[in-house]
């Protein structure tokens, strides 16, 4: 692989209840473990900033994957839940992503978003690591 981009964080203090800046300092940002997970909560946390990473990474994929079909889907967009529970050895991550796909019949919506999990980075990434959900809407 050629690699084109590296990003580049550091996570510092308290870890879950820390910080986070990244290299050029555009990310710059306290966290706070959820209350549900017995924080404080009022902050972002790394369940909402990989959220955020895989909508955008995810939505990217599924315009490329309707290019490559010659499917216009101008008004798409993509919600991506992440939960975080106990496992067998420590905690794990399930996603769920959602991908809005305005103007298409289902059938062009589901086969775009099953394109779309082949070729997002992020889903490589993931597959056989965790469970990740995927499903498209017309609305």
């Amino acid at each position: 692989m050629d690699i084109k981009y590296t990003a580049e964080a550091t996570s510092s203090g308290d870890a879950r209840n820390g910080h986070v800046r990244s290299s050029d300092g555009i990310i710059d940002q306290d966290m706070t473990m959820p209350k549900e997970m017995g924080g404080p909560g009022g902050g972002t946390n790394p369940e909402q900033l990989f959220a955020a990473g895989y909508a955008a990474c995810f939505h990217q994929a599924l315009k490329l994957a309707a290019g490559q079909s010659k499917v216009k889907i101008d008004e798409s967009s993509v919600d991506a839940q992440v939960g975080i529970g106990p496992d067998d050895t420590s905690f794990g991550l399930k996603v769920w992503l959602t991908a809005h796909v305005p103007g298409a019949d289902q059938e062009t919506a589901d086969q775009l978003v099953a394109r779309a999990h082949e070729l997002c980075p992020y889903s490589k990434a993931t597959r056989g690591n965790l469970e990740v959900n995927v499903s498209a809407t017309t609305s």
